[in-house]
């Protein structure tokens, strides 16, 4: 299956957090997307490997997205080296994507920065024909997305371009709510963190609305392009009503 539009995301749920308004967006506008979850979260205080592997389900069906896959990359310990970035190859030459969503270049967690470089170094390798990777016992072809965007997350970066999300936001927060054990719940006996305190979801929501502000629309998500975007007409550049 070729996909439009590949996201990547170190842990299940960033993707939800940061860009799935866009995924949504987009998929409602006839492209085809999908997502790829570098590990399994297992490193994460509350919840379990496996409940995680649950909650990402149900949050695909609520994007209604055409794939998921989770790669089992190791929690917290993952490289930048050539066995991870063949992994990453094995992906982008099996679906194909015009564009690749990947995690902020820099963040509070450190995996995401990682996780950042290591996919946008995959995107480029991936393009050279010399490097040789199977699928399923077949070589696979050559292929580079023409875009890598990183969404932005916890910490504040300048975007360089934001997408209005405001008709799919409700669904996207039922899509980060899908992630139970995660976020703000008096009813779990479980430690509290950072993203499980009651105002983070808050705050995500406030940052949505401010990045919406930015373009006159109630609710937007951020992307940074280390690639220069190109028009071929101011066309692009103007929003139609819907």
């Amino acid at each position: 299956m070729k996909l439009d539009i590949l996201a990547f995301g170190v842990h299940p749920d960033d993707v939800e957090l940061s860009c799935s308004g866009s995924l949504m967006t987009e998929q409602a506008n006839g492209k085809k997307v999908g997502i790829i979850d570098l590990t399994k979260g297992e490193l994460g205080t509350r919840g379990t490997a496996q409940i995680r592997e649950q909650e990402a389900a149900a949050a695909a069906e609520i994007m209604g997205i055409a794939i998921r896959e989770n790669l089992g990359m190791r929690d917290g310990f993952f490289a930048n080296d050539e066995a991870h970035q063949r992994s990453i190859i094995q992906m982008i030459r099996k679906y194909k994507p015009e564009i690749v969503l990947c995690n902020a270049p820099e963040d509070r967690h450190p995996d995401h920065g990682r996780s950042a470089a290591l996919v946008s170094d995959s995107c480029f390798l991936s393009g050279l024909r010399k490097i040789t990777t199977e699928y399923n016992g077949e070589e696979q072809e050559a292929w580079r997305p023409k875009y890598v965007f990183h969404y932005i997350q916890d910490r504040y970066l300048n975007p360089d371009f934001v997408v209005d999300v405001s008709a799919v936001f409700e669904r996207k927060i039922q899509s980060i709510r899908a992630y139970g054990t995660q976020f703000h719940n008096p009813d779990l006996n479980e430690p509290q963190t950072y993203i499980s305190a009651p105002g983070y979801l808050e705050s995500v929501i406030s940052r949505h609305k401010m990045f919406g502000k930015m373009i006159g629309v109630a609710y937007a998500e951020g992307f940074i392009s280390s690639k220069m975007i190109g028009i071929q007409s101011f066309d692009a550049l103007i929003q139609h009503a819907t």
